[in-house]
């Protein structure tokens, strides 16, 4: 693994020059943005598939049915990522990060603009939803080239000591990315009514993000190659199929990664996605207070991101982790409690959700990142942080959905549990270079 000293820069010329022009914070926030951008999109559509796409392109369902139909559109993204990671992941162990950033960025930023397009199941059928689950494939390959080379940019370009809190920043980006795609759908439905919000409105913030898309551009542009990579060039220490490399010498390092994950995904998805459309469906919350649960998550969950950076720092990114993944089984026995006392136990639960969710996956991405050598590291922590994203993420709204419409909010509250039991235990089994 690639030590801080080694992260920070090469005594070169070629290289400190390089590393020079990249300013801290240049690189910060062109990792910032970035994640910014993608998780907007990707956040936008998870809300759209909760307020409008059970009823615009399954509209002949049950509405139970039109939702977990909408849930399984939204799962396909997860399935995507590794397959992004992989393809981009070889690119930016081969050709470099800034590149490959650039064409994550644009790869997903088309997909949701298209979405923004499309016509609905009233106009031209069952194609419509095809064509929404083409896209929202488009959107989970773009993603899972994004989030690794994210990481990299920040991680390699860190000084010594300073890895966690670097790699704390790109992170930042799910927070914030929420916070705008919930805030764009309560504004428009403080403008506009419901009718006009199904008829036509929930094209616009899809559409609009080609603004925000054209500013990643440019921000991703400015940026030179990271000192780490630049170093990896010179050395001549690139492999020709970084995935084989992966696969054939990290079978450890992915698997446990991937599971050392899996409490965060599954944690965030249902504080999120599953919780917004528990409170439209069940609790029978009008979409804006739905909105305003989610937004209130979204600042809580930024705000516990740089506090876990800091405990890092100090007391060391795998002890927290520990103490987080312990917290979030603790809370799995408070949650079954609180999403059934109305809207008070909501606004506890989203507060405990989002706190923990902010020291854990403030973290995640150093620790995917580093049991890797840099030139495997784009493929490998990309792969693993999606690999986590299918078992924990893609189909944890449809899981909890299914459980709590079949055996209760308490199963739920199982489920969440046994995800943090196998995340402790995979974090216990790897070593402190590991995590």
């Amino acid at each position: 693994m690639m030590s801080d000293t080694l992260a920070s820069g090469s005594p070169t010329a070629t290289h400190s020059n390089r590393a020079g022009l990249n300013s801290p914070a240049r690189v910060l926030f062109a990792s910032l943005v970035g994640t910014t951008i993608e998780f907007f999109d990707f956040y936008v559509y998870a809300t759209a598939a909760v307020l409008v796409f059970p009823t615009l392109f399954f509209p002949n369902s049950d509405p139970t049915t039109a939702l977990l139909a909408s849930f399984a559109t939204f799962s396909i993204a997860f399935f995507a990522r590794p397959l992004g990671a992989i393809v981009f992941g070889h690119y930016g162990d081969r050709i470099g990060r800034k590149t490959t950033l650039v064409a994550a960025l644009l790869t997903m930023g088309v997909s949701t603009v298209i979405i923004g397009l499309l016509p609905s199941y009233e106009t031209i059928g069952v194609l419509a939803p095809l064509l929404l689950a083409l896209c929202r494939f488009g959107q989970g390959f773009g993603l899972g080239g994004e989030w690794g080379g994210a990481v990299l940019l920040a991680t390699e370009n860190a000084p010594p000591g300073k890895r966690s809190w670097y790699g704390m920043f790109p992170q930042l980006g799910a927070p914030v990315g929420l916070f705008l795609s919930s805030g764009v759908f309560w504004l428009l439905l403080h403008v506009m009514s419901q009718e006009s919000l199904l008829a036509w409105g929930w094209r616009i913030p899809f559409v609009a993000s080609i603004v925000l898309i054209a500013v990643g551009l440019w921000v991703r542009l400015s940026i030179t190659e990271t000192p780490a990579f630049q170093k990896a060039i010179e050395k001549q220490e690139r492999v020709e199929v970084p995935v084989v490399e992966l696969f054939r010498n990290h079978k450890r390092s992915l698997v446990l990664g991937t599971f050392v994950a899996l409490a965060t995904f599954v944690l965030f998805y249902i504080g999120s996605a599953y919780l917004l459309s528990y409170n439209v469906k069940v609790l029978k919350l009008p979409f804006v207070e739905a909105l305003e649960v989610q937004l209130l998550g979204s600042v809580l969950f930024g705000l516990f991101i740089p506090f876990a950076g800091k405990l890092a720092e100090r007391f060391g990114r795998r002890e927290v982790l520990i103490l987080t993944t312990v917290l979030i089984g603790a809370f799995s026995f408070l949650l079954p409690g609180l999403m059934t006392s109305g809207e008070s136990g909501i606004f506890v639960f989203v507060i405990l959700a989002m706190a923990l969710m902010g020291m854990t996956y403030g973290l995640i991405g150093t620790a995917l990142a580093a049991p890797f050598p840099t030139k495997v590291r784009y493929t490998g922590s990309s792969i693993t942080f999606n690999f986590a994203g299918i078992f924990g993420a893609s189909l944890a709204p449809y899981i909890a959905t299914w459980l709590q419409a079949n055996y209760g909010m308490t199963y739920v509250g199982y489920y969440l549990g046994i995800s943090a039991v196998i995340t402790l235990a995979c974090i216990l089994l790897s070593g402190k270079e590991e995590v």
